[in-house]
């Protein structure tokens, strides 16, 4: 399955935005997104299944816990995909970046005017 059709699917994506954040049980996990997308615990082990299959994910054994952790290798061929399209969105953010900067000098030239 090609990386972008692992992440095309938004239940997948949450999965991974909850594991950026550290390893989590597959019971933490199931919790939070039978809560927000209203699917069943086997839909939820499928998607974590299709994540660890393509190495997005990986999981391991404490005890009778299953924890999963993100794996930054597929992440980052990802990036590298997208690199030749930063410079689209780059200059617009120079572009806000310089006007943010502008409109704090002329705020500070006002409050020093008064």
């Amino acid at each position: 399955m090609h990386a972008f059709d692992v992440l095309g699917d938004p239940v997948r994506r949450r999965i991974l935005e909850l594991l950026a954040a550290g390893e989590q049980s597959s019971g933490e996990l199931t919790g939070v997104i039978q809560r927000e997308f209203g699917i069943s615990q086997p839909a939820v082990s499928q998607h974590l299944r299709v994540l660890r299959d393509n190495g997005f994910a990986s999981v391991r054994a404490q005890g009778t816990r299953r924890l999963y952790a993100v794996e930054p290798g597929p992440l980052q061929e990802v990036d590298l995909w997208l690199e030749r399209f930063r410079g689209f969105w780059t200059q617009r953010l120079d572009a806000l970046a310089t006007e943010l900067a502008r409109g704090k000098r002329e705020r500070s030239m006002n409050e020093k005017d008064t």
